[in-house]
């Protein structure tokens, strides 16, 4: 009886203790890209997915920058930035997850905002300010909200989000803690030029660019088999981040699979330590 009354209390706390809510909300948002010479400028309602516990009245956020797709009709099919899985993973740990779709794709729409220029006129940092410009514009959206402490977050993101997020560790964010690149870079293509980005100095000048405003600690994660960027090209910006100023740890993942560029959805056990250690690290 003693026992049974113990299970009947146990199930009755676990299930009153936590549920996790994901709610849809449009933000409006404003950016311009030169990489356009006709009308640079885009404003539009954006969506954004958030994923939070409803048992936690306030709760750190965690901004998640999703990753380019490379044709206009892969764009229109991405549908909505969700990231369930590795969603309901960030909550666990004690953050509400905010994921914006960017302008261009799926259930947002609207033109390729993240364009970047032809193969051999690239302009990544011009591209990457339309996705900063984006993200900064939704956490000033949501900040207001009730359940979300401003004072306390992190950003995380994969492929070119995780070039964005190495990004908006340089800018001035509130309560921003650390930033989490997983994969991070553009200009990839692993069929027709596997390990070989359109320029990969230009990337690699990006990334020195943000080293040198660089603002909070940030952790590199990269697959050994990642087959946009390789193995090197990732090692050699990271190195350039950090000499130009940038605070940072690189981490080599395993493979993963024919490509370890899917890592952060394909294998949340390789990575999931790494990010834990981080976190801890910069106060969470």
């Amino acid at each position: 009886m003693f026992l049974k009354l113990i299970l009947i209390l146990f199930l009755f706390c676990n299930s009153s203790f936590a549920k996790i809510i994901e709610e849809i909300i449009e933000v409006p948002v404003s950016v311009s890209n030169s990489n356009f010479t006709n009308n640079p400028k885009f404003e539009q309602k954006i969506t954004v997915t958030i994923w939070r516990d409803d048992a936690i009245k306030k709760a750190p956020y965690l901004l998640f920058s999703h990753g380019r797709a490379g044709t206009d009709q892969e764009r229109g099919k991405f549908g909505r930035s969700s990231e369930k899985r590795n969603s309901e993973y960030f909550v666990s740990k004690g953050f509400t997850v905010i994921l914006p779709t960017r302008i261009g794709y799926g259930v947002s729409g609207g033109p390729d905002a993240d364009y970047s220029g032809a193969c051999g006129n690239k302009n990544y940092l011009e591209a990457r300010k339309v996705a900063i410009d984006q993200s900064k514009q939704v956490l000033n959206h949501v900040f207001d909200f009730s359940y979300i402490d401003r004072t306390k977050g992190i950003v995380v993101g994969q492929s070119v989000g995780g070039f964005t997020t190495i990004g908006l560790s340089a800018e001035n964010i509130p309560g921003l803690k650390g930033a989490i690149n997983f994969a991070g870079g553009d200009g990839g293509d692993p069929i027709k030029s596997a390990e070989k980005p359109c320029g990969d100095y230009l990337i690699k000048d990006t990334f020195a660019k943000y080293g040198a405003s660089n603002k909070v600690p940030t952790l590199w994660l990269y697959s050994v088999n990642d087959k946009f960027w390789g193995e090197q090209l990732p090692k050699d910006w990271f190195a350039a981040f950090q000499k130009a100023g940038g605070k940072g740890q690189f981490i080599s993942l395993p493979a993963y699979k024919e490509d370890g560029h899917s890592i952060f959805r394909g294998d949340l056990n390789a990575w999931k330590n790494d990010f834990e250690k981080f976190i801890k690290e910069i106060g969470f």
